[in-house]
């Protein structure tokens, strides 16, 4: 009906923010027709019904063209959906953990395994599998990934601190002795719709 039609379009347009604009492209009070379905589908849309239902040819005509339909009976269920939808489409918040350093101690440049960096963990521990990067003088060289870290010819998956490996990293031979890699993890935080 009008009245809850009027009621809804306030309370979703008001989430709207800075970063995500929610925008009603068509609204009606009444039964969702196949025009509906057909402005969706041109437009990227979703449908929502609210104390309605459509009928078999609308749904059928949804499925083929790819349009969400739905539908609620309570309004604040619609809203959190909505609102869900919308918290998905933020970029997560990232936060950057350090789980490791290691002291390269001498390069070796061997023909089967190219460069690889003979280290001593100093902090933490070195892991295979998580980002990496390389210092040298506090300046970051290098960021990417470890190809392989080994301790006595043993592929392992990490070594703890104040034990020697090896490690050969990803697309990068530039390493030299003294040089810190840095092994750290990256933190992803859903994110909230905060109103403005």
């Amino acid at each position: 009906v009008q009245g809850s039609l009027e009621a809804l379009c306030d309370a979703l347009e008001r989430m709207s923010n800075s970063e995500i604009n929610l925008k009603i492209i068509h609204k009606g009070a009444g039964s969702i027709t196949e025009s509906d379905v057909v402005l969706a589908a041109a437009s990227d849309a979703l449908i929502v019904g609210f104390n309605i239902r459509p009928d078999a040819s609308v749904e059928k005509l949804a499925e083929t063209e790819g349009v969400s339909i739905n539908v609620y009976r309570i309004i604040y269920e619609l809203i959190a959906d909505i609102k869900a939808a919308m918290e998905g489409l933020l970029d997560p918040d990232t936060k950057e953990r350090i789980i490791g350093k290691a002291l390269v101690k001498q390069v070796f440049k061997l023909s089967s395994a190219g460069t690889v960096s003979g280290c001593t963990v100093t902090e933490g521990k070195a892991q295979r599998g998580v980002k990496i990067r390389l210092l040298r003088d506090n300046v970051i060289i290098f960021e990417g990934n470890t190809a392989a870290i080994k301790r006595f010819k043993e592929d392992v998956k990490e070594v703890e601190k104040g034990y020697e490996c090896g490690i050969s990293i990803e697309k990068f031979t530039d390493i030299k002795v003294s040089d810190i890699i840095e092994f750290f993890i990256v933190d992803k935080t859903a994110r909230k719709l905060i109103e403005e």
